[in-house]
């Protein structure tokens, strides 16, 4: 488990968060979402010790591990995958065997098994792969190490819509009771039906956790083209509109995670009064 108590850091004199607190649970794959510049790619560093918080307030504890003591049996079990992949010299196996060896389940079959799926060859150079080749080569490799957590910044950036449909389907075949997986993305369409609980990040803050059943209690997400005065938010799409509204009701519908987030941003101090009651 994941827990952070009373977060407050920055950089220099601009603060990123202020008394954040969050848990992230095993059995769960979040999304954490928010506009540029809140914190996202600073929250998943420090948990995983790329970013040193030595000079914050607050509590990071990794199964009651602080990240920046970077202790091996930490370090063997978490994987950040970042938006801008590093490119390796040398072709992608031999990659995968030398670093591989650094986690204790890393499985090279599976490697193997997901490389096939993903359509690359691991005998290739990485540079004279693609981004998108290289960005499936390294999502191969951080799903096959078997860490119990994996965090992924903008994963899907550069796929192709089969890959997009591959990353999905080994994202859920990968998650497990026991494992915590965090995608901080914006393209929220290509892991909409992946994600939950959903995390959206304010200015220093959090606006919105809550699972997928919980939203659903409190907002109601309406298809039906017929503009109701009472929506919290509402925009025309390829289909007619969509509107989120109270679910005064308590009537079941399909979450969209866009307009859910425009929600949320246009109507912080209602939204937060609706998950807090």
């Amino acid at each position: 488990m994941i827990e952070i108590k009373n977060l407050t850091f920055g950089y220099g004199s601009r603060p990123v968060f202020r008394n954040l607190s969050v848990d992230f649970k095993e059995g769960s794959i979040y999304g954490l979402l928010g506009e540029n510049g809140v914190g996202k790619t600073t929250l998943l560093k420090l948990i995983c010790s790329l970013q040193q918080s030595r000079h914050s307030d607050g509590t990071i504890k990794v199964d009651n591990m602080a990240p920046e003591s970077r202790q091996p049996s930490f370090l063997e079990n978490i994987f950040y995958v970042p938006d801008e992949i590093p490119v390796p010299r040398g072709t992608v196996i031999n990659f995968v065997k030398e670093n591989g060896r650094f986690y204790p389940n890393f499985s090279l079959d599976t490697f193997m098994e997901y490389a096939r799926e993903f359509e690359i060859d691991p005998g290739r150079p990485f540079r004279k792969m693609s981004f998108g080749q290289q960005k499936k080569a390294h999502l191969a490799f951080a799903l096959s190490l078997g860490t119990k957590y994996l965090l992924m910044d903008e994963p899907t950036n550069g796929l192709d819509i089969p890959s997009k449909a591959t990353f999905r389907s080994l994202i859920v075949r990968l998650s497990t009771e026991n494992r915590v997986i965090i995608i901080s993305t914006h393209q929220v369409k290509d892991v909409e039906n992946v994600i939950d609980p959903i995390i959206i990040l304010d200015k220093e803050k959090v606006l919105l956790n809550a699972t997928i059943q919980q939203i659903t209690d409190k907002l109601y997400f309406d298809y039906s083209g017929t503009v109701d005065d009472t929506a919290l938010y509402r925009e025309a799409n390829a289909a007619g509109m969509i509107q989120v509204l109270p679910n005064a009701a308590g009537a079941e519908s399909k979450v969209n995670i866009e307009a859910l987030f425009n929600a949320v941003y246009r109507n912080k101090e209602t939204i937060q009064s609706f998950f807090e009651k």
